[in-house]
């Protein structure tokens, strides 16, 4: 019999999460920088950290199993060989994705101009909405490529419109990330990390496909993988 979720248990575990990605990414950000008058950086990190918390109390609340599954994540959860590379490949991208900025900084100062900065990190909270809509949407989206018991296939809401929208937020956070942080040099790090995702969510269909009822037909009823109309 499956056991009950302890909810302040949960609570504790997904903000104390929370606060050790956010010191990661202040050392991954500031440290390569050499400095901490980086104001571009801590622009970013306001606005991650308060995405980052609000989904996350969001979700505690309203779909704490969706929190208790998303908890396993990165190369060592997935079951997948293939998997396991393209996520420790997404972990690899990712981690420069952060440091380059900061090399950037040191070595040039960032001549971003301050709107484009301001613009991109409200792309950044675009990303997150997207990621937020597809996972109220979607309680059995896991960190991981796997099929739940029960599990039905998903064609409402943003699923309507593209097979995968959390990606499709991904990638917008992705790419609004460098421009965020005021760096043209981890740009192509994004794009690549976006190529990356690319690749995962073909890898994911295919394992759909082969292990989730219904799944084939919803393919060939949302043609678009990513960006509606486009791919």
């Amino acid at each position: 019999m499956k056991q009950p979720l302890d909810l302040e248990k949960l609570r504790k575990t997904a903000i104390g999460g929370c606060i050790k990605a956010l010191v990661v990414l202040v050392l991954l950000v500031h440290v390569p920088a050499w400095t901490f008058r980086f104001w571009q950086g801590w622009l970013y990190l306001v606005v991650f950290t308060l995405c980052m918390f609000w989904l996350t109390f969001y979700f505690v609340k309203h779909d704490p199993a969706l929190v208790a599954s998303r908890q396993k994540a990165g190369a060592g959860a997935e079951r997948e060989t293939s998997q396991k590379w393209i996520q420790g490949a997404a972990s690899v991208v990712g981690l420069l994705m952060y440091i380059v900025p900061g090399i950037e900084r040191h070595c040039t100062g960032l001549p971003l101009p301050v709107w484009l900065v301001v613009l991109a990190n409200i792309l950044v909270i675009v990303g997150f909405w997207i990621m937020f809509l597809a996972l109220r949407e979607n309680g059995h989206a896991s960190s991981i490529i796997e099929v739940k018991s029960g599990q039905n296939v998903i064609s409402s809401g943003p699923y309507a419109l593209v097979r995968h929208p959390m990606y499709s937020g991904a990638v917008v956070f992705f790419l609004a990330t460098p421009l965020a942080l005021g760096s043209l040099w981890a740009l192509p790090v994004a794009m690549l990390l976006s190529v990356v995702i690319a690749m995962r969510l073909l890898d994911e269909e295919r394992y759909l496909k082969a292990n989730l009822s219904g799944y084939d037909a919803y393919c060939r009823k949302v043609k678009s993988h990513l960006i509606p109309g486009i791919w």
